[in-house]
């Protein structure tokens, strides 16, 4: 049984008409009725019956009709990816992400990836801006979704997201319930923050915003876990700093949730997502890069 015979078949299942399936393959229709000759010979089973007046498939040729459509299907798949393997589109993407990323990006991008190239996976890591920055530079990732632009000369950076910053406070906060707080009136209360070296365009936001508010921030508590900020927030009357995407998981207003979320104005504290990869890369990093969705604000 020859790839080329269930080629030739399956236009004749399609066309019903020997000279419209042969002029689509190309063929002369003596060589196409060979080829089902040969197919049926091999399977022991007539799979066209015509006549006169019209061409059918028997009930064999409904059923074969299926699995060939299959082993056709495979072999196209198995040659694209061959295909790709030569090109260097094949293989894994390693990719890093923070949960803005991992809720308005990743899902398009891989979407698209696994379209427009089915032999490209990828391994996904969420971390926070700085660790995913120190994994690209020594080579555990290749491609980091981050907040800020690196300045590092090797490296290229697109923007993907603008993304506001909001206060998270427990349900008994004073502030709890407000449409919204003006950044100054954080002076004197406490807050929850992280070590710089986690997300240093995160934490030079928040000073910046409270600078131009002319206020000095009072660091009460120091985490690194972005979950930990919304567990003491909820114990402690503490204000922390959450995206506006991950601030609603933590929001009351959802199921179980014990804190809420309040924007903040005046000014409005605002991150860049950026994506950002080695300047120097390859066709696999090239492939996931295409498959970026355009930027937005969320």
């Amino acid at each position: 049984m020859e790839l080329r015979h269930l080629v030739s078949f399956l236009a004749i299942a399609e066309e019903l008409h020997f000279g419209r399936a042969a002029a689509r393959l190309h063929l002369a229709q003596p060589s196409l009725s060979q080829h089902l000759q040969r197919l049926e010979r091999s399977v022991g089973v007539a799979l066209v019956a015509r006549n006169s007046h019209e061409v059918r498939l028997t009930p064999a040729g409904e059923t074969f009709r299926e699995l060939a459509q299959d082993i056709v299907a495979r072999a196209e798949r198995a040659g694209q990816a061959a295909r790709a393997a030569a090109a260097g589109r094949a293989g894994t993407v390693r990719v890093g992400y923070n949960f803005p990323a991992g809720q308005r990006i990743l899902p398009a991008t891989l979407t698209a990836l696994h379209s427009r190239h089915p032999a490209i996976d990828v391994t996904m890591f969420e971390m926070r801006t700085g660790p995913q920055l120190a994994a690209l530079a020594d080579g555990r990732l290749d491609v980091a979704m981050v907040y800020g632009k690196p300045a590092a000369t090797n490296l290229t950076s697109r923007l993907l997201l603008r993304v506001p910053l909001v206060a998270v406070v427990g349900r008994e906060h004073r502030w709890a319930g407000l449409d919204r707080v003006p950044f100054g009136e954080l002076a004197g209360e406490p807050c929850v923050l992280f070590n710089r070296e986690q997300s240093s365009a995160m934490y030079d936001t928040i000073f910046s915003a409270a600078r131009t508010s002319g206020i000095q921030l009072t660091v009460a508590e120091e985490v690194d876990d972005p979950g930990a900020t919304a567990i003491l927030a909820a114990v402690k009357p503490v204000v922390g700093f959450a995206s506006a995407l991950r601030g609603r998981l933590t929001d009351v207003r959802s199921p179980g949730a014990r804190t809420t979320t309040v924007p903040l104005v005046d000014p409005v504290p605002i991150l860049d997502l950026h994506a950002v990869w080695p300047t120097e890369h390859g066709p696999l990093v090239n492939a996931f890069l295409e498959c970026l969705p355009p930027g937005a604000v969320e």
